[in-house]
């Protein structure tokens, strides 16, 4: 694996442990897709720093138990004008 994905990848897993941000937060932050956040996350990572992998993988569990909350509290704030 290149040094500049490895790199990419530490740095996307230091900085999801720092702030605690989404995959697409992320993704957005160092100018990446999605599905490239959650691959080195959830694969790349796993293989690179196994203790750091472990700490970001309880955060994306996390984030992945309260998706659906998050979803409805959008949607609550999309449609709060338009319901009468």
């Amino acid at each position: 694996m290149p040094y500049n994905i490895k790199a990419r990848v530490v740095n996307e897993a230091n900085y999801i442990i720092e702030t605690g941000k989404t995959v697409r937060e992320i993704s957005s932050y160092f100018n990446v897709s999605k599905s490239t956040v959650h691959d080195d996350l959830s694969k790349r990572l796993k293989n690179i720093d196994k203790k750091l992998y472990d700490k970001v993988s309880k955060i994306l569990c996390y984030h992945a138990s309260v998706k659906h909350i998050r979803g409805g509290i959008s949607t609550k704030l999309k449609y709060a004008g338009r319901i009468t």
